[in-house]
């Protein structure tokens, strides 16, 4: 079972002794508890978490704009518990970036709903990193691949179709990919640019 990262920001002694209990329970969070915005940003310098769950208000601050900046991070959700009174004027201004709001008091199912949503939301997020790595790879292939090309041309006359299929066809002979080749033809050529 995989193991979550959660930093609850929470000044209400009560509820943080119920939450404790609930994760406990659950064991899959490896979890901090700060009781202020100020303490939980300093916190967020030191460790990366998957979820921040912020139980508004705190006596430093509403936690809205704190809840915001944690949902711009891609590798983290939040969730924003607000007193019944103020949530449709708070979720109003915090949907927009993705953070999720509870209204409070909740029962004890909700939160634990409230928890299977930002788990959800952390592995569609895991999937996209993954996704954004990926693409990065391909797109410094690419450019490490269009180098060895233009090497090619300058210092063998070859045409660009020609350095392309030169190119292909010895990853292809030897068995290695195209970004192994072309790093080959750079070093080899003193890694001169063209």
């Amino acid at each position: 079972m995989r193991r979550y990262n959660l930093l609850i920001v929470s000044a209400q002694p009560k509820f943080n002794e119920s939450l404790k209990e609930l994760i406990n329970g659950q064991r899959r969070y490896d979890f901090d508890l700060e009781t202020s915005v100020s303490s939980a940003k300093r916190q967020r310098l030191d460790r990366a978490y998957d979820f921040v769950m912020i139980n508004a208000p705190l006596p430093d601050d509403d936690g809205v704009r704190f809840a915001i900046d944690c949902s711009s991070d891609p590798s983290c959700a939040s969730l924003l518990l607000i007193r019944s009174e103020y949530y449709s004027e708070i979720f109003e201004k915090v949907c927009p970036y993705g953070v999720y709001t509870l209204s409070k008091p909740s029962p004890k199912q909700m939160v634990e709903l409230a928890f299977d949503w930002l788990e959800s939301t952390r592995e569609r997020l895991r999937k996209l990193e993954k996704r954004s790595v990926s693409l990065e790879d391909k797109m410094q292939e690419i450019r490490v691949v269009n180098r060895a090309k233009w090497l090619l041309i300058s210092e063998r006359g070859m045409t660009e179709e020609e350095s392309h299929r030169f190119i292909e066809k010895l990853a292809m002979d030897r068995c290695i990919t195209k970004r192994a080749v072309a790093e080959e033809i750079i070093k080899t050529s003193g890694g001169k640019q063209p």
